[in-house]
């Protein structure tokens, strides 16, 4: 009997533990590469510096489309084709599970500037061969993974 109250605490503390886990996050980014030799980026209103495009995948929404709809939303892009799977990385600090899909999409191209919004305070190519020095680490670094054949890392 003791045994069975033993095995009954442990499935208890068990789920328990499930119900206050944080979960796992999941989001999409995309290096979008026009004609021109230039990448894509974002400023954001809550975030210093340029970013890859991007954001949370939704309930029901596969990450690719995620990511089309997050370039769509982001940067009024259109894009040549369906993008790239490049990589998932782990990201996030302090005990959090969040995890990035990378996508690629060549041939990208922003047919109207995109205004800026409470979100979005900027949304341009920008030359790869000169970039602002305000895109932040992870955006150089994923970029000379796709680029420069730069090895992969598994964190953002």
């Amino acid at each position: 009997m003791l045994r069975t109250l033993h095995l009954h605490a442990g499935v208890l503390l068990s789920r328990l533990t499930e119900m206050f886990r944080p979960r796992l996050s999941l989001g999409v980014r995309l290096v979008a590469l026009d004609d021109a030799g230039g990448v894509f980026l974002v400023r954001h209103s809550y975030l210093p510096g340029l970013h890859l495009p991007g954001g949370a995948v939704d309930p029901d929404e596969t990450c690719r489309a995620a990511a089309v709809r997050e370039a769509a939303e982001e940067g009024g892009l259109v894009l040549a084709g369906p993008p790239e799977l490049f990589g998932v990385y782990r990201s996030g600090f302090g005990g959090r599970r969040d995890h990035v899909v990378l996508y690629v999409s060549r041939g990208a191209r922003q047919p109207h500037p995109k205004r800026a919004s409470l979100e979005i305070l900027s949304a341009a190519f920008y030359p790869l061969a000169d970039l602002p020095g305000d895109a932040n680490r992870p955006t150089r670094e994923r970029l000379a993974e796709v680029i420069d054949g730069a090895p992969q890392s598994e964190t953002w």
